[in-house]
């Protein structure tokens, strides 16, 4: 004779587990060994059977009680777990509160009307990727696609019937979209394979979707991508996805927008970024540059004695927000480039240059070797 398990064990809990959380470890543990779940699978049914003989004790105080004073020994005398558990002792047993919708859907193939067919079902979402040049996300577009979708049959009008033909009553579940299997003390229900569950069944199939309501077809669709859109931004156009099955409403299509990059430009939120090369001249002296910009150029002073990495603001030249809320900046970087490959009366002209340099002209160099002067100094000390 096979040694039982202690209760507890089987559901996976502590022997001062609440009432919820032994209601918790059933459900998790019953709805993975149901023999729907696992068929043919012998060791399953047979843990299904443990499972619910502890449930059948530890849901019950009295039983409990009397289990934790005299372990499996109390079956000779309160009438449990002795070789599996009896169909009244679970009829206080609440599955639709252990299970909720989601045991009803697994048993009976989803939740029906009263009429016994299946309730009206929503159409699939659709998404289309769609690429867009970085100029088009900045400024919008009206764009038309072509995308292939499940469309309500215009011969049947989505009933999957021939027109003058109707459905009758399933011969198979007689009208319940339902065929009930008994396994053991349960009695439990399951789609009809024939009605799928409708409870009606096409006399005569249109000949056109061949009964099934809906039918593939092309449609254009015209999408307006409003300005300043950014990369992996979304558009929901509603009613435009896959038709709806028993009178259900369509479906939303959802654009995902792909921007390529540019060769020039950088985005950062609603801001444009670029960086705009000038000689050390240009840095020293002052000048008066053209900087290219999303709508053209524009000139841009360079203030005399400008450093690399200078950032200037172009105001309102970047991208709109596309819910509102005004438009960003064009933020241009200046990068001074060092003169390469000098000839010789240009390096004659830089080194008499450069014995005209006083420490005012460089600020920032003398700064530093300040800052290396005292740092040598506070290391001999």
């Amino acid at each position: 004779m096979a040694i039982k398990r202690d209760y507890y064990e089987v559901l996976g809990v502590a022997r001062n587990a609440s009432e919820d959380e032994i209601k918790k470890a059933f459900r998790g543990l019953a709805k993975k060994y149901h023999p729907d779940a696992n068929p043919g699978n012998k060791s399953a049914e047979e843990k299904f059977k443990e499972i619910n003989e502890a449930y059948e004790v530890l849901s019950d105080a009295k039983k409990r009680e009397t289990y934790n004073q005299f372990g499996h020994e109390a079956a000779n005398s309160a009438g449990f777990g002795s070789g599996g558990f009896h169909a009244q002792d679970f009829s206080g047993v609440d599955f639709e509160d252990l299970f909720g919708s989601a045991f009803e859907s697994f048993f009976s193939g989803g939740r029906r009307s009263k009429r016994g067919g299946r309730a009206a079902q929503t159409g699939e979402d659709l998404a289309y990727d769609l690429r867009l040049t970085f100029e088009q996300a900045a400024f919008g577009l009206t764009q038309e696609i072509r995308i292939k979708k499940l469309n309500q049959c215009d011969t049947c009008h989505g009933t999957g019937a021939k027109p003058g033909s109707g459905k009758s009553v399933c011969p198979t579940c007689h009208g319940t979209g339902q065929l009930r299997v008994s396994q053991g003390i349960f009695t439990m229900a399951r789609t009809c394979d024939r009605c799928r569950g409708e409870g009606e069944v096409i006399g005569s199939p249109c000949t056109t979707c061949h009964g099934e309501g809906r039918i593939e077809r092309e449609r254009v669709v015209t999408v307006k991508i409003p300005p300043g859109v950014d990369e992996g931004s979304r558009l929901r156009i509603r009613g435009e996805g896959e038709a709806g099955i028993h009178g259900g409403s369509p479906g939303d299509l959802y654009i995902v927008l792909h921007v390529e990059p540019h060769s020039f430009f950088q985005r950062e939120g609603q801001d444009l970024l670029c960086e705009i090369p000038i000689t050390f001249i240009q840095a020293a002296l002052g000048d008066e540059i053209e900087v290219p910009t999303l709508t053209g150029p524009v000139k841009m002073k360079i203030p005399a004695g400008t450093q690399s990495g200078k950032v200037f603001r172009l105001r309102q030249k970047g991208f709109q927000n596309p819910q509102g809320g005004g438009q960003g900046d064009q933020l241009v970087t200046i990068r001074v480039e060092t003169p390469t490959n000098l000839n010789v009366k240009q390096r004659k002209h830089l080194e008499d240059f450069k014995a005209l340099m006083e420490t005012s002209n460089t600020p920032g160099i003398a700064e530093f070797l300040s800052k290396v002067k005292d740092l040598f100094s506070r290391k001999k000390e």
